[in-house]
């Protein structure tokens, strides 16, 4: 594929929790259509550095950075040496997240907090130092909600909620961000094969989900990584506060 042709030639883009799973394939993607990309994580610092040789090794631009997202100087520091490096910051995908299984009998103040704390206070932060950085020429903010924020499954109260107050941010900073040119869409994934659900997906669980998705199979990161390309280019320069669902029809 020649530079020309490369939808995101020329952008940075920050994807926060991108040493495995989606984010390891958002940041992949972007990569390959010419973007300068951050790999963020919190805990895997080889899982990130395997995803930014990956990329340098195909000829791109990547370099790793550790941030949680739940602590506001990570943040900002995470943010600064983005600049600091690539000159600019045009796309933040708000990728880190936790999800686990917990009954409500076995809900703690402790689950709670962490999975809002990274989930949403995150997405929040990330997004405040992303409209410092944007500038007059705005920018793309890809926010990752799930369509259990609708769906009722069971045992996941927590994720759910945050996945739920995910999709209400979109909302209000798609509305309050649009005049200032930066558009904020939400990517709604279904059941997506990745390093974390096949730790909290027993087999009988994935069967479910395959026969619950009409299109009759678990989702990948790169069936992800598509929408999100369209989402940061041009091609969707009149989306704002869109969800799409790449969920196999999976409601």
């Amino acid at each position: 594929m020649s530079s020309q042709n490369k939808k995101l030639e020329g952008k940075v883009a920050i994807v926060t929790g991108a040493s495995k799973g989606i984010g390891a394939g958002i940041a992949k993607a972007y990569a390959q259509e010419g973007a300068s990309v951050v790999v963020n994580y919190a805990g895997d610092r080889e899982g990130a550095e395997n995803v930014v040789n990956e990329i340098t090794a195909n000829g791109g631009k990547a370099i790793v950075v550790h941030a949680d997202v739940s602590k506001e100087e990570d943040v900002k520091n995470m943010f600064k040496k983005t600049y600091e490096t690539f000159g600019s910051i045009n796309i933040l995908v708000n990728n880190a997240g936790v999800f686990k299984s917990i009954p409500i009998e076995q809900i703690t103040t402790e689950e709670f907090n962490r999975h809002y704390n990274i989930n949403v206070l995150g997405n929040l932060l990330a997004t405040r130092e992303a409209v410092k950085y944007f500038g007059d020429k705005g920018g793309n903010i890809i926010n990752m909600t799930s369509v259990v924020s609708e769906k009722g499954v069971p045992t996941y109260s927590i994720y759910s909620g945050t996945k739920g107050a995910i999709q209400s941010i979109t909302h209000a900073l798609a509305a309050e961000l649009g005049p200032k040119k930066i558009r904020v869409n939400a990517i709604a994934p279904g059941a997506i094969e990745t390093e974390g659900t096949q730790v909290d997906f027993a087999g009988d669980v994935t069967e479910q989900y395959i026969k619950a998705t009409p299109l009759g199979r678990m989702g990948y990161p790169a069936d992800v990584a598509k929408v999100a390309v369209f989402l940061a280019s041009d091609d969707s320069e009149f989306l704002a506060d869109s969800r799409i669902e790449v969920s196999g029809g999976l409601k």
